[in-house]
C-alpha cells in the first residue's frame, strides 16, 4: 500500500519516516517529493509499506502526530493523485 504523507517539515529526512514508518511493519521505499532548498515549498512523501495492516496501522498510528513542529497528514495514496502530483508544474498551457 502506497501512504501519501503531507505537511512535511523542511528538516524531516526519507530516513526519518523510514524509522518512523519502520515500527509498524515493513517499509519497501520513502520518497520525498519536493524541493527543500526553497523556502515554503509543499513537499510530501510517498511510503510503500507491502502488507495492508501494517500500513493501516501505520496510518491510524502517525496520522496527525506533530513532527519538527508540523502535523502530519497521512491517506492512502491513488494511483492517479500520485502521477498527477508528479508532473511538473508550468505557468503556461499548451
Amino acid at each position: 500500500m502506497n501512504i501519501f504523507v503531507s505537511n512535511l517539515s523542511l528538516y524531516t529526512t526519507e530516513e526519518n519516516l523510514k524509522n518512523m514508518f519502520s515500527e509498524f511493519g515493513l517499509v519497501d521505499s520513502v520518497k520525498i517529493i519536493g524541493d527543500h532548498e526553497i523556502v515554503n515549498s509543499h513537499s510530501f512523501a510517498v511510503i510503500n509499506m507491502p502488507f495492508d495492516i501494517e500500513a493501516n496501522a501505520a496510518l491510524l498510528g502517525i496520522n496527525n502526530i506533530e513532527i519538527e513542529s508540523t502535523t502530519l497528514s497521512l491517506s492512502v495514496a491513488n494511483e492517479n493523485r500520485l502521477h498527477l502530483n508528479l508532473l511538473p508544474r508550468s505557468n503556461s498551457f499548451f
